[in-house]
């Protein structure tokens, strides 16, 4: 049986942070799945295909001589167990899946859509997040709904794309996206709004 992992992100931008939490899937899973989707949660500063393109180049910027994490678009949506399902039917039954989520997702994931099917479906993976403190009335919940979690061994580097998007640190990202969002002027605020009420209005 395959274990994967699935680990979607609203990459606005993707950061080292990223970087880190990918690393070690790619040491524990068969296969690391990603893509870039769009929170009903959040609000987005950039057009989902800027950050799936910055993704890749997250990815790229790893420079592993082998890896096995890979970008699937195809699976991005605003509900993952619409991903899920889509993921299912890609890699077929015989298939261990593992959902990525950070410990500041898990007070939240509980009024997913659809979230009993869905953990039906997945095994849930939280990443602690420095900052972020995994309680146990939040694990308690999940685990009474149908819940099977893990917890990684590792602490993501206290980095987040919001953090970026405040004090434009370019230390965050990785060299590759760094040039894109210079190159694009992505987080130039004027033209970010004009592209997300543009985005709106398709």
């Amino acid at each position: 049986m395959e274990n994967i992992a699935l680990f979607g992100t609203s990459a606005d931008p993707p950061t080292v942070g990223h970087q880190t939490i990918l690393r070690w899937l790619s040491q524990h899973y068969d296969r690391v799945v990603v893509w870039a989707s769009d929170n009903p949660f959040k609000q987005h500063q950039n057009l989902l295909q800027y950050r799936t393109e910055m993704l890749q180049l997250t990815i790229a910027d790893l420079d592993l001589s082998q890896t096995n994490i890979n970008l699937h678009p195809e699976l991005s949506d605003r509900y993952t167990y619409i991903t899920v399902n889509k993921a299912r039917a890609k890699w077929g039954q015989n298939t261990e899946f593992s959902l990525v989520i950070g410990s500041d997702i898990l007070g939240q994931i509980t009024n997913w859509y659809r979230i009993e099917e869905l953990l039906a479906q997945v095994k849930v993976l939280i990443v602690p997040r420095l900052g972020y403190s995994i309680k146990e009335a939040d694990l308690t919940l999940l685990k009474e709904i149908g819940g099977k979690v893990a917890i990684a061994t590792l602490n993501a580097p206290k980095v987040s794309s919001s953090t970026y998007r405040l004090q434009k640190d370019q230390s965050l990202v990785s060299p590759a996206v760094r040039d894109y969002i210079y190159q694009k002027k992505l987080y130039d605020s004027a033209l970010s709004r004009a592209r997300q009420r543009h985005s709106e209005k398709v």
